[in-house]
C-alpha cells in the first residue's frame, strides 16, 4: 500500500485533538501517539485556539522540544524536520482560510486529513524525494523543486 493509498485515522471528538495539542505543548502526549495524523490535528489546533504560538517561529522548537522530552533526537537523519514543518504549516494555513466560519474543530481536522494536504505524500508532489529529505531540507526551508 502506498502512502497516498493509506486512510487517515480520523477523529471522534475535539477533545482527542485538544489533548494531542496540549499534550505536544507540556510533553504529556505519548510518544507512540505522535503520529502524521497528529501533526496535522496539533497544527490546525495550534492556529486555530492558540494566537499566542506562531508556529512558523515556535513550531520548530515545540516539536524538537517534545522529540526530546521523548527520548528521540534530533539530527542530521532522524527527529525534526524543518521543511516538512514549514510546508505542512503552510498547507494547514492555506486549508484553514477555504473553511466555513464556525467549523467545527472534529469536522476541519477530519476534512484537512481526508484532502490532497493531509495525505502523507503530499510533499512529494511539490519536492523531489532525495530533496525533500537531504540533510539541508532537514536542517533548513528548501524551496519545492517539482512545481
Amino acid at each position: 500500500m502506498t502512502d497516498s493509498e493509506m486512510t487517515p485515522r480520523l477523529f471522534a471528538a475535539d477533545a482527542e485533538i485538544v489533548r494531542i495539542g496540549e499534550g505536544l505543548l507540556d510533553h504529556s502526549l505519548p510518544k507512540e501517539h505522535w503520529t502524521h495524523e497528529a501533526h496535522l490535528a496539533a497544527c490546525l489546533w495550534l492556529l486555530h485556539a492558540r494566537p499566542d504560538i506562531w508556529p512558523e517561529r515556535d513550531l520548530p522548537d515545540i516539536i524538537r522540544s517534545f522529540n526530546a522530552a521523548k527520548g528521540g533526537i534530533n539530527d542530521d537523519s532522524q527527529g525534526y524536520h524543518e521543511t516538512l514543518t514549514q510546508l505542512y504549516i503552510q498547507g494547514v494555513r492555506a486549508f484553514m482560510a477555504d473553511l466555513a466560519p464556525g467549523m467545527v474543530l472534529t469536522t476541519a481536522v477530519n476534512a484537512l486529513l481526508e484532502s490532497e494536504i493531509g495525505r502523507r505524500d503530499w510533499p512529494l508532489t511539490l519536492y523531489q524525494r532525495e530533496t525533500l529529505f537531504s540533510v539541508t531540507a532537514r536542517r533548513e526551508w528548501v524551496e519545492p523543486d517539482l512545481v
